[in-house]
């Protein structure tokens, strides 16, 4: 139905809005100036918008011509607290943050798929739900949507699911990866507060001192890893984050540090977390010291579906050629909670590259870094795939 040539047409409204979206990044559940920049660029489509109620989303419905399912399209709306230093001309306006990980672009390409579709409307078998969802990073906003009822909004349960990521590094610019079952990691965040009692430096007999129990437990759980997880089956454990004492010669009453976690599989996800447990209690105990444990489960393991995945790759493959549609070869560790939705219907997850040519994809600078960029281009090729992955899915299920 669809040919990139089809969104030609779209192409410099769709960057100018990535660009737009850009200067003015949004965090969180609460995005009124990226809600009303979508609205905008929606109006005069013949869509049933309605917006969130505890979060600022979009969702809109287009019915098509002729009855059958729904099938919904995912892009993510919010920002990172990163302080830009890309250098582009239409850099963040706002200081410490910056859209370092392409939701502008997935924002932007939903809004052109809709309009690919919304000109096509008359050839789809069914309805096309656009769910533009905030609070990707670390809020949890599609667990909230599907709350809210965005599964549903078509007036059934969509069939199936799909959304796009851009990738500032590894994929080259408009190279497209996914790939059956695991794709990418559940993450889990960790928050380790420990007790000691406080006292001079030059006297640490007559204090308990909680930063070296600290020190520890953050190099011993690194060999709980090693150790745990199925070399086949990985896990992974960064502490990003630890801190303690206020002064060079002051023993500290506490310290904290906080971790993230990645897995692979439910099994290891429950033996790595018990471990995470059993290792700084039992440091703590045999330091003295008291501790406290805040585990939270974060995201699921992205899941695609393996006849959806198939059915994707053959998709794109079709539009865009094979050498540029590709089987990824393993999962990424990276976390996303559109996992939420691949758990409630079948779908597949798909990256893109946005690596600007002439820039090696080995080393340009990743996603949710400050330095990051992500070309232009990706916009158009980004929404023609995912116009491409709604009516194709549609008309498949007439067939």
């Amino acid at each position: 139905m669809f040919s990139s040539h089809d969104v030609l047409a779209y192409a410099d409204r769709l960057i100018s809005l990535r660009h737009a979206l850009h200067r003015e990044p949004e965090l969180g559940l609460d995005l009124p100036l990226t809600q009303a920049k979508v609205l905008a660029a929606l109006d005069g489509l013949p869509l049933e918008i309605t917006t969130g109620t505890s979060l600022t989303s979009v969702t809109a419905v287009l019915r098509g011509g002729r009855p059958g399912p729904a099938v919904l399209l995912r892009g993510d709306m919010d920002a990172l607290p990163v302080q830009e230093e890309s250098g582009l001309d239409f850099a963040s306006a706002i200081p410490g943050v910056m859209h370092a990980c392409g939701h502008d672009i997935h924002t932007s390409a939903l809004v052109g798929a809709a309009h690919l579709l919304a000109g096509r409307r008359e050839d789809l078998a069914g309805d096309v739900v656009f769910m533009f969802q905030p609070g990707e990073e670390g809020q949890r906003g599609a667990k909230v949507m599907i709350d809210e009822g965005v599964l549903d909004a078509a007036g059934q349960r969509v069939i199936a699911a799909y959304a796009i990521h851009a990738a500032a590094a590894v994929l080259p610019l408009g190279v497209v990866a996914t790939r059956p079952g695991t794709m990418l990691a559940a993450s889990d965040s960790v928050t380790v507060t420990v007790h000691g009692k406080g006292g001079h430096g030059s006297s640490p007999h007559l204090a308990v001192d909680p930063v070296p129990a600290m020190c520890e437990m953050v190099t011993a759980l690194q060999t709980m890893v090693t150790r745990t997880a199925d070399v086949f089956d990985p896990a992974v454990i960064t502490v990003g984050s630890i801190h303690a004492g206020s002064a060079f010669n002051v023993i500290p009453e506490s310290g904290t540090f906080h971790a993230t976690v990645r897995t692979f599989s439910p099994e290891t996800h429950q033996v790595i977390q018990a471990g995470v447990e059993r290792v700084v209690r039992g440091i703590a105990d045999a330091h003295g010291v008291r501790v406290e444990v805040d585990y939270q489960a974060d995201y699921p393991v992205t899941v695609n579906d393996p006849v959806e995945a198939a059915f994707a790759l053959t998709t794109v493959r079709e539009l865009v050629g094979p050498e540029r549609a590709i089987e990824a070869p393993r999962p990424v560790t990276g976390a996303e909670d559109f996992s939420f939705v691949l758990d409630q219907v079948p779908g597949a997850y798909l990256m893109i590259g946005a690596v600007p040519p002439g820039t090696d994809p080995a080393t340009a600078p990743m996603n949710h870094a400050p330095q990051a960029i992500f070309d232009d281009r990706c916009v158009p090729e980004a929404a023609v795939v995912l116009a491409a992955l709604a009516a194709a899915r549609l008309r498949q299920a007439a067939a």
